[in-house]
């Protein structure tokens, strides 16, 4: 009788151990999920603001050719606002470029990080207990 209550007693508590662990496994899968989406957000966002610097550039490039035009042609004044208006573009262009870098960065690598700890930590949590 003592026997039977063990090994009932045994049984029940691998079945708690299995329950936490399938528990443990869904919840790193669940982290993973949210980690790769936060990085796939910032990939996202850093490429739109890539593009909106490659095409600040090119709308500079414009800007300053017409500036050289306008200062063959024209009074210095007229060259002169065009020249600013290319070099507010290239900063502007500039800094979104360095955003951009900032969220590459942060992206980087794309692998779920936090859930890979996780998951090693249960594991060695495991093995000791065993």
């Amino acid at each position: 009788m003592a026997y039977a209550r063990a090994v009932f007693g045994l049984v029940a508590r691998v079945k708690a151990v299995k329950t936490r662990t399938q528990s443990l496994v869904r919840l790193n899968l669940e982290l993973a999920k949210l980690e790769g989406k936060q990085k796939a957000t910032a990939v996202g966002i850093a490429g739109g603001l890539a593009a909106v610097a490659a095409l600040l550039l090119v709308y500079a490039l414009g800007f300053a050719f017409a500036a050289i035009a306008a200062a063959l042609d024209e009074t210095l004044s007229l060259w002169l606002s065009l020249l600013i208006v290319a070099g507010i573009l290239v900063l502007v262009a500039a800094i979104a470029g360095f955003l951009a870098l900032r969220f590459v960065r942060k992206a980087s690598p794309p692998k779920p990080s936090q859930a890979l700890e996780e998951a090693d930590r249960t594991l060695e949590t495991l093995k000791a207990h065993v």
